[in-house]
């Protein structure tokens, strides 16, 4: 179980953990999370001194950066040991605890100047509404790809094309899917029509020629 120092540092705050990141750790939330309302910019976390961490405990640092997102403020990693490295990597959160982490509110594009002005409106809105939507379900199902890779040995293309697969063949929205899945790594567990499908999309992506395109450049698209 973790245990932890803060020390406050200019704006923001400073907290050394040590010990076990684990379902344990969710317990410290409340005082990070006072510790984050009284920053100014955010929080620093220095992890060296964590010998080990799982799901977990990355739910718990990815709660207080939601936290910190809604106060406009970030949460970085400032250093950690070789368990938490190996974890963000695993997972493809590592850039999410940097200190351009913050999103940002995108700039609405400039509308085109043919076609009726309602209907140039409701498209700007309708972009717009799915760039925000995008933004907050980039990182559960980027955490969710990583449990897979994780999980069954994956690459981060044929972790993609499970969960796209899965999501298809259940008629489940990708984001809904991504939260189901980390879930599980706090005891929830898949309905049996989802285990069935996620299991053969393993076996389909472990296939070659089996693993569908992942999109880069930009968020990922959540299939209807």
């Amino acid at each position: 179980m973790a245990t932890m120092d803060v020390v406050p540092d200019g704006d923001r705050m400073t907290v050394c953990m040590w010990g076990e990141l684990d379902l344990g750790s969710r317990r410290l939330l409340p005082e990070l999370y006072d510790m984050l309302t009284l920053s100014g910019g955010g929080v620093d976390l220095r992890l060296d001194a964590v010998g080990f961490c799982d799901c977990s405990g990355l739910n718990a640092l990815l709660d207080l950066r939601t936290r910190a997102v809604d106060q406009g403020k970030t949460v970085t990693i400032r250093s950690c040991g070789v368990a938490v490295e190996r974890l963000l990597d695993l997972t493809g959160t590592r850039e999410l605890f940097t200190d351009s982490a913050l999103p940002e509110r995108p700039a609405p594009p400039v509308p085109p100047d043919t076609g009726p002005p309602e209907e140039s409106s409701r498209e700007l809105r309708a972009e717009v509404a799915q760039l925000r939507r995008a933004m907050q379900t980039r990182p559960t199902i980027d955490l969710a790809r990583g449990i897979l890779m994780a999980s069954f040995n994956l690459t981060p293309e044929a972790a993609w094309s499970v969960l796209v697969r899965t999501s298809q063949n259940t008629n489940t929205k990708l984001h809904h899917l991504a939260q189901d899945l980390v879930g599980t790594v706090r005891g929830s567990t898949l309905p049996e029509q989802v285990q069935r499908q996620l299991s053969a999309a393993v076996a389909g992506a472990s296939r070659p020629g089996e693993v569908a395109a992942c999109p880069t450049g930009g968020p990922a698209e959540d299939p209807d």
